[in-house]
């Protein structure tokens, strides 16, 4: 189900906003069963889990950095640590995760963030055509183009996943 611009949230319609000033459309989807896992996303959406696009925030040694990677994989912490060049990486906790991109957990798109993040993306991500992402709530995702993901994050390509 699309969601019209009056029914959208205010974060989804950040996201759309962040997205139009980077030169790009993206349309948002919800789903009222809700897309808070890469399953249930992958379920409502009708896709592989490894097309959907988990924005995940850590902590790198008091830096908050973003991990875009495939629902069929899990961040290896050291492995994300030994890119952001810094001795550990855990995930970021709740509020420090709000505070810094402005969306909660579940929900967090891969742009369009209060605070500047530097990014890494899973390569397996870049293998498919059209991949999902959350639109700032855990109840709405939107279509992209993979290439269109790095160029508007600046996402650096890297291996820093184990497989799920």
């Amino acid at each position: 189900m699309h969601a019209s611009s009056e029914q959208t949230p205010e974060s989804a319609q950040r996201v759309v906003a962040a997205a139009a000033e980077a030169g790009l459309t993206v349309v948002v989807h919800e789903y009222p069963d809700g897309t808070r896992t890469a399953e249930d996303a992958a379920t409502a959406v009708g896709c592989s889990v490894a097309q959907i696009v988990k924005s995940m925030i850590f902590d790198a040694d008091g830096e908050l950095v973003l991990a875009l990677t495939s629902g069929a994989h899990l961040v290896d912490g050291k492995r994300l640590a030994a890119l952001a060049g810094v001795t550990k990486c855990g995930r970021a906790d709740v509020d420090m995760v709000r505070a810094h991109t402005g969306y909660a957990i579940g929900g967090v798109p891969p742009f369009g963030h209060d605070n500047p993040v530097r990014t890494w993306i899973d390569p397996l991500l870049l293998s498919f055509d059209e991949v999902w992402a959350a639109a700032g709530t855990p109840r709405h995702v939107f279509p992209v183009l993979p290439a269109d993901l790095v160029r508007i994050t600046s996402a650096v390509e890297a291996d820093f996943t184990v497989d799920a």
